[in-house]
């Protein structure tokens, strides 16, 4: 489930969201999953995101949701589809797929020039 109070809290204060994934800290395709809702928000971020926006928490907080564990791998979406992998080894591992995708473009783009 989007986390509409956390996006129109974050958008009203002016804050992009590079900013706030600083503020966690995590990387910015991590918080966008996080915002949109595919992977979930702690306790202790819920805390930072307050206390970042200046804010209470309870002004911002939605409960978990988290759409991943619905679907098996297809081509738009990467799922636990609980299989026992502890939730933050598989945020991590998400957030390692990611990097490789950027990297795998940055290496497409240069041998493109080449």
């Amino acid at each position: 489930m989007e986390k509409l109070r956390l996006k129109q809290t974050r958008i009203q204060r002016g804050f992009t969201q590079q900013q706030v994934a600083d503020a966690l800290p995590t990387d910015i395709s991590n918080y966008c999953r996080k915002e949109n809702g595919y992977v979930n928000i702690t306790k202790a971020e819920w805390k930072r995101l307050a206390s970042f926006l200046q804010v209470p928490e309870e002004e911002i907080y939605q409960e978990n949701e988290a759409t991943l564990n619905n679907t098996f791998f297809d081509n738009s979406s990467i799922t636990n589809q609980n299989i026992g992998i502890p939730t933050a080894v598989f945020e991590h591992l998400l957030s390692y797929i990611s990097l490789l995708k950027e990297e795998n473009e940055r290496l497409k783009s240069e041998m493109r020039r080449s």
